[in-house]
């Protein structure tokens, strides 16, 4: 062999190139960016527009759909949805993986631009975004103080730490919650407006009016020229009471005549509360940092904690900062359990060499593939611009063993060549020779499995294309070593006990107990070797019977796989989670944090709750009114609490029973493809409101009563409580009055109207608002007597006349939506749940479907499955793809090697030999048929051919050099049993510490390892009987087919080694 003939000749050469190998994976090691996961997550760009006190249904027809019908048409889109709430507008384009988001941006700010005159006047400027503000924030900052109001922890939060945030490359937003920011009220008295004739509108411009600076130009000097201003802004706040607002029979009216100014804070709207079993609930500012779609999350969260130390050395000392929330915290603690798991499966692996070839010299020279191999995997991650995450490490874990299965099988032909009596440098190269075709046809079967797998489509082929790249390219590195550095060092390191017969002497004189077991373990193995050629014959004259055993096998694999469930991702301890709670639709924030606190306490009492972070309201205004909250509860490492996450999710259900008022929801922990949520999501979807909300409640009612299903919620809450005020246009016109003129009237009263911003000595800006007190708020009558200022004049005082609003409107109790989403141009109620402990998501989402199918909906009303449900029914599609064309590629490689049609029939029986011990693991550990697992199958495909090629592969050698067919099958089996066995003791010990799951979220990626581990040991304990015979059924039909000759038997060939 070529490669293996130049470094036995040029020993430096082939050193030279390891030692490449190792630098350029080293260099590139230093320069890869760390993340938990590759970013498969599909781009997002949110495009987020403000029409203050605009209803739900206004904002959808005037603003949503306008923008949703704009986008549909933008190039690489994949679905485009939106929600509608009151004043607020989200349409969120989710892009296809792949698609470059900076152009697809910027067509989509092309596309706004294009339609901004058909919006409202008064909407806000669409702010577009390349992230999703309904993403779970990478990491959340309570601010504290014992000195201070939240006022100003809210102003301090807002004006100086959120914008120090912002500008931190990466960041994509910046959420600050749970705060009453600063605002300058300027509080209306109704009695002096109607006495001065003085409209809510006049107050607020003559403020903005009042309040602001003039350029005037420039004066020219003969040797300079200087800017003049007028310099009209307001410095105390109090001075607003002097701003002239009208004049009345040539006396001013000021703004103190007709208000009163206040410097207090915003309406409370939303809530944040830090809480510990010792200190109780302490209020905080909240402050949340989501990343920008794409960027590394490491990386942000880095730049952030550095941030955050800078401003701790400017802000005041009582100003306490502490991260609540870290998701940087949990990829280190993954990625270093991963790293530990790729060290032990390392040193098992290397344990097993030693202790079957029983010779440290041999173990040094098999075990430098392994440094090698994996450094080596890093350059070709550096090439392809891959992060060091958990899939690519978890790739390197799942293949310690796989990289050192071709310097074990080289290694052990070299050995056996010594031992024949050959010297170092012949055995190196005719042992290498000799089972090179071997080696380099199990090498490019399982990279033949990788391809597939690293092209599958949609997130999980995005997913498990790092993964597949990593394991494939460290492989052929594997195999590259194995035929360059193995044969080389075997030629110039040799081995003295070897050449010389030394183990009989060391047996007799050695005192090590190490080696004293591992020659004990070598003559057990060797009598078991002998005895399985002999139940090898037996099995050659019984094949029928061997032929059952194996399809039986088939069959009970086929049997046990229904009672597996699917699932997409396992559940694994996070040792965090979320429970999100709604109050009934139109409840006050004051409310919605009683109910939170409730949950909150209850949440506490569980011992193993380091602490609680509880919010209500905010969220940017995107999903999380006044009625909704969620608290945050961070466990006690999973290694010093007694109960697993999962018992804890449980016995908090129970007590959640308890809370009255309030729906409690325990969200799913953090996975690969997004934040906390509910797995199965229903889309419920129709173009008419009332037939879609009563389908909607169809479909949830259905849902509720499915065994397994876990606090199912809706979108569509129920309606809000909100005034109607109906013009009587014809009474109205009579009285002078527009449309516009009684809204702009009303704002003030329940919203308050910004008149301007004014700026304090620090240099922050606050709002200026006008607004009608509380005590004007609070009751549809009160809202009946305000006045509304008329175009038409009273003939009495020569001014405009005034009007109750009650003359020419009727203000009537209703209900509306609290939002409204849409889905791909159509209208949607999105229903979510979980799913209980001991049920599986499969099972619980079909009986679902069926349960949902029994009702019937309307016609033009249907449902869509999404979330976990519809990626595992994508993942299910391209995992039998992908082990499809597995085989093919196997079969296509074995073919063009063996140079035979039946040969690699022989071989590939071993994939279905393997499926009986997927299940059986599978089951025995709880497991469930989810990505890792199926991935996992498709890995066996290639893993479990290399013994039948390394056994066919010889069988071939020794009929060529004249032994007849059985006696090749027996001395080729007794002589392949030790590389076949080793090399799948190495493989099952290289991922014991992976099946183990230790470590955190360990547990989700151990089912790979368990159905790996499961099929390798049924696979090789079946391969070593039904290959072989196999091999016989195809070589009689050949016979048969092509009327050659079968060789003559050498009769009693079966006990040429002993029984």
């Amino acid at each position: 062999m070529f490669l293996s003939d130049v470094s036995i000749k040029r020993p430096v050469f082939a050193t030279m190139m390891m030692v490449a190998l190792l630098v350029f994976g080293l260099v590139s090691y230093t320069r890869l960016a760390i993340d938990e996961y590759p970013d498969v997550t599909y781009p997002t760009i949110s495009v987020n527009t403000s029409y203050p006190g605009a209803s739900p249904e206004v904002m959808e027809r005037d603003v949503s759909r306008p923008i949703e019908e704009a986008l549909n048409t933008v190039q690489g889109i994949r679905e485009v949805t939106s929600t509608s709430q009151e004043g607020n507008s989200s349409v969120r384009v989710n892009m296809q993986l792949g698609v470059n988001v900076m152009e697809a941006q910027q067509d989509v700010v092309a596309k706004v631009a294009r339609i901004r005159r058909q919006l409202p006047p008064d909407v806000q400027d669409p702010v577009i975004i390349r992230f999703d503000p309904n993403d779970r924030p990478i990491m959340s900052i309570s601010i504290q103080s014992a000195d201070r109001s939240i006022r100003d922890l809210t102003d301090l939060a807002d004006q100086v730490i959120a914008n120090r945030l912002e500008s931190i490359p990466g960041v994509g937003g910046v959420n600050v919650n749970g705060g009453t920011p600063r605002e300058i009220r300027v509080l209306l008295n109704p009695e002096a407006l109607n006495a001065y004739q003085v409209s809510p509108q006049q107050v607020s411009q003559a403020l903005a009016r009042e309040n602001m600076e003039v350029p005037a130009g420039r004066i020219y000097l003969p040797e300079q020229e200087k800017l003049v201003r007028v310099t009209g802004r307001i410095r105390d706040p109090m001075a607003f009471h002097d701003v002239v607002v009208a004049t009345r029979q040539g006396v001013p009216v000021r703004v103190r005549d007709v208000a009163t100014v206040v410097d207090g804070a915003a309406e409370r709207r939303s809530s944040a509360y830090l809480g510990t079993r010792e200190a109780g609930e302490t209020r905080a500012v909240s402050v949340e940092v989501l990343k920008i779609s794409g960027s590394n999350t490491v990386e942000v969260a880095d730049a952030v904690r550095s941030r955050i130390d800078e401003l701790a050395q400017s802000l005041p000392t009582d100003i306490e900062m502490r991260v609540i929330r870290d998701d940087s915290v949990k990829i280190r603690h993954a990625l270093s359990d991963v790293q530990i798991t790729i060290m032990l499966g390392a040193v098992l692996t290397i344990l097993i060499i030693y202790l079957f070839l029983n010779s440290w010299r041999s173990t040094v020279i098999t075990g430098l593939t392994l440094p090698i191999s994996v450094i080596s995997a890093f350059f070709a991650m550096y090439m392809f611009n891959f992060t060091i995450n958990t899939m690519t490490l978890l790739a390197l874990s799942l293949a310690i063993g796989l990289l050192i299965d071709d310097a074990i099988v080289v290694r052990e032909n070299i050995v056996r060549h010594i031992e024949m009596g050959k010297d170092h440098v012949r055995a190196s190269k005719e042992g290498t020779d000799e089972i090179g075709l071997a080696v380099l046809s199990t090498t490019l079967a399982v990279v033949a499995v990788f391809i597939p797998v690293a092209f599958m489509g949609g997130q999980i082929g995005k997913i498990f294309f790092q993964f597949g790249v990593t394991v494939a390219f460290a492989v052929l590195v594997s195999l590259f070593v194995s035929f360059t550095l193995d044969p080389m060092l075997s030629s110039v390191w040799p081995d003295p006990e070897l050449e010389h017969g030394g183990h009989a002497e060391t047996r007799k004189r050695t005192r090590n107990p190490i080696r004293k077991f591992a020659f004990a373990f070598d003559d057990a193995f060797e009598r078991t070797a002998d005895r399985y050629r002999g139940w090898l014959a037996a099995a050659l004259n019984r094949r029928v019977l061997v032929l059952g055993v194996a399809l039986a096998s088939i069959a009970a694999a086929g049997a046990l796989y229904p009672s597996l469930g699917f699932t997409w991702l396992p559940d694994y301890d996070a040792g965090e989670f979320d429970v999100s709670f709604r109050a009934p639709p139109g409840s006050r924030v004051e409310y919605t944090t009683a109910k939170g606190h409730e949950i909150a306490a209850l949440v506490r009492q569980i011992p193993e709750v380091e602490f609680t972070y509880m919010t209500v309201g905010g969220g940017g205004g995107f999903g999380r009114g006044s009625n909704s909250g969620q608290v945050y509860v961070r466990l006690a490492d999973k290694r010093d609490r007694p109960r697993s996450q999962a018992e804890i999710q449980a016995a908090l259900r129970q007590q959640f029973s308890q809370v009255t008022g309030v729906r409690p929801s325990i969200g799913q922990s953090r996975s690969i493809f997004g934040g906390m949520g509910q797995p199965i999501r229903i889309f419920v979807q129709g173009p008419e409101v009332t037939r879609l909300k009563l389908a909607a409640e169809q479909v949830m009612e259905a849902v509720r009563e499915v065994p397994g299903v876990a606090e199912p919620t809706s979108s569509d809450e129920g309606e809000i409580p909100q005034l109607d005020v109906r013009v009587d246009r014809q009474q109205a016109w009579a009285a002078g009055l527009g449309i516009n003129a009684i809204g702009t009237t009303l704002q003030p009263l329940f919203q308050g109207q910004r008149a301007t911003r004014w700026e304090d000595p620090n240099g922050y800006s606050h709002d200026v608002i006008v607004v009608y007190p509380d005590s004007m708020r609070l009751s549809p009558d009160d809202v009946a007597r305000i006045p509304v200022l008329s175009q038409n004049i009273d003939p009495r005082t020569g001014q405009p006349a005034t009007v109750p609003l009650a003359q020419v409107a009727s203000i009537q109790a209703g209900v509306g939506p609290q939002q409204i989403e849409r889905r791909s141009l159509e209208r949607q109620v999105s229903i979510g749940a979980g799913v209980l402990g001991g049920y599986n998501m499969g099972d619980v989402a079909d009986a679902a479907k069926a349960a949902i199918t029994r009702i019937g909906l309307p016609a033009g009303y249907h449902t869509v499955f999404g979330g976990d449900v519809q990626n595992l029914e994508e993942t299910k599609g391209y995992v039998l793809e992908a082990i499809l064309l597995a085989v093919v590629f196997i079969y296509l490689i074995l073919a063009s090697l063996f140079g035979s049609f039946l040969q690699p029939l022989a071989i590939m029986l071993s994939l279905p030999l393997s499926f009986l011990g997927v299940a059986l693991a599978l089951w025995v550990t709880g497991g469930t048929l989810n990505v890792m697992s199926m991935i996992g199958i498709i890995m066996l495909m290639g893993l479990v051919t290399k013994n039948g090629i390394l056994l066919i592969d010889f069988v071939n050698k020794e009929r060529e050099a004249g032994a007849d067919r059985v006696t090749a099958i027996l001395n080729s089996a007794r002589v392949r049993l030790r590389p076949i066995i080793m090399t799948t003791f190495a493989m099952i010990f290289g991922m014991l510490p992976l099946a183990l799951a230790i470590g955190e979220g360990a547990e989700q990626r151990a089912p790979m390892a368990h159905a790996v581990i499961g099929g390798l040991i049924t696979s090789t304990l079946l391969t070593l009987f039904v290959v072989p015979v196999v091999y016989t059924l195809l070589d009689d039909l050949a016979v048969r087919v092509t009327g050659r000759k079968a060789a003559v038997h050498t009769p009693g060939a079966e006990h040429a080694y002993g029984d």
